[in-house]
């Protein structure tokens, strides 16, 4: 079930892969890459800093078009977690589903005073979201925009601009199972948030 899941993993040179490799995401991490090097799948050819980000978001939609013998997709933070039974409910209900599907923590970019392809755009909190085939067939990977804004809002606009929002399947997650900055179950509590050299 789970070899038709590709996590995608945008990293950096402060990106701890050792502590990712040694959890359930191993087998299905496809880091996202500045330049190549050890482990990356997918690679962007740029230098990223957190204001270019965007660049970066269509980068991989544009490399995942490509991945044709995977069926679900998660884009997940380098500081957050995901838990592997709530994942593997998510595609036993949203495998082969007949629309774009898209989970995430939704809401709306703020209208501007200007006209802009990324207005009132509906999108996901890029700790976590998950999307499935039919959405990225549909994603408009040549969307044009005014300056550098949030990653995860331009991945919304290629979503409104090239699905339609009445086309998909918007899914709040479900955030007991997802863990952003800090982890904290039981007799453990992990700290995920990077160290400030990021």
């Amino acid at each position: 079930m789970l070899d038709k899941l590709a996590v995608i993993f945008p990293v950096n040179n402060n990106t701890d892969m050792q502590f990712y490799q040694n959890t359930w995401l191993r087998n299905y991490l496809y880091p996202v890459c500045d330049w190549p090097g050890p482990g990356c799948k997918i690679v962007c050819h740029r230098t990223s800093t957190y204001r270019t980000l965007d660049k970066k978001t269509k980068c991989f939609a544009r490399a995942i078009k490509r991945f044709e013998d995977k069926e679900l997709f998660i884009k997940l933070d380098d500081d957050a977690l995901v838990d592997i039974d709530y994942v593997i409910g998510l595609i036993k209900k949203y495998q082969g589903y007949h629309k774009p599907v898209y989970i995430s923590d939704h809401e709306r970019t703020q209208p501007r005073n200007f006209p802009d392809s990324l207005n009132g755009v509906m999108y996901g909190n890029g700790k976590f979201y998950m999307f499935n085939r039919k959405l990225v067939q549909c994603l408009d990977t040549d969307i044009k925009y005014r300056g550098s804004p949030n990653e995860d809002s331009v991945f919304g606009g290629m979503v409104s601009n090239g699905c339609g929002e009445n086309n998909v399947e918007y899914v709040q997650e479900d955030d007991r199972w997802i863990w952003h900055k800090e982890y904290t179950n039981k007799n453990k509590h992990i700290d995920l948030s990077f160290i400030k050299n990021h």
